[in-house]
């Protein structure tokens, strides 16, 4: 799974257990069906430590199974470390975005591209809020929404295996 020509992506979410492992699973999926998987090193991170070392929401989990994506997981806060190994880090909002910036400034000469995973929406759906706290038709909704910014943005499979 870990590649040597630096072709990595951690997504990141405040607890690791919802959104993050969604994009994760997601992408993971799309490098398999590209038949680029084994070049790339994906993964996902917290910026929190609230749910360090537990598994993915189930509310997540029922939305990988209904778009039949696999997924296990356990959830881990960002490293120092994640900001020298991945070339990109996609994060899910707006306080994601500052604390991983403000993370990377106290990790000299950092390598990570430290984006919004939205700005690869075509829809422009910027922010992806945290179906966490949302109410059920919202968090399946929520969860729709991130398999699409993945699975619908152009071109994905050349741009993965480009990539790869």
């Amino acid at each position: 799974m870990a590649t040597t020509s630096g072709k990595s992506v951690l997504f990141v979410c405040l607890g690791n257990i919802c959104r993050s492992p969604i994009a994760e699973a997601v992408f993971r999926k799309m490098a398999t069906e590209a038949g680029v998987v084994d070049q790339w090193r994906i993964d996902s991170a917290a910026t929190s430590t609230y749910e360090i070392g537990n598994a993915q929401d189930h509310r997540g989990l029922a939305c990988m199974r209904r778009h039949r994506v696999p997924m296990t997981h356990v959830a881990r806060q960002v490293t120092k470390d994640d900001f020298m190994n991945f070339e990109f880090i996609l994060c899910m909002d707006e306080s994601n975005l500052r604390d991983l910036n403000r993370k990377a400034n106290n990790v000299k000469n950092h390598r990570a591209k430290i984006e919004l995973l939205g700005a690869y929406d075509p829809q422009k759906q910027l922010i992806i809020n945290d179906p966490y706290y949302l109410d059920k038709p919202k968090q399946k909704s929520m969860c729709d929404v991130m398999c699409h910014v993945l699975e619908k943005a152009p071109n994905k499979r050349e741009k993965i295996r480009r990539r790869g």
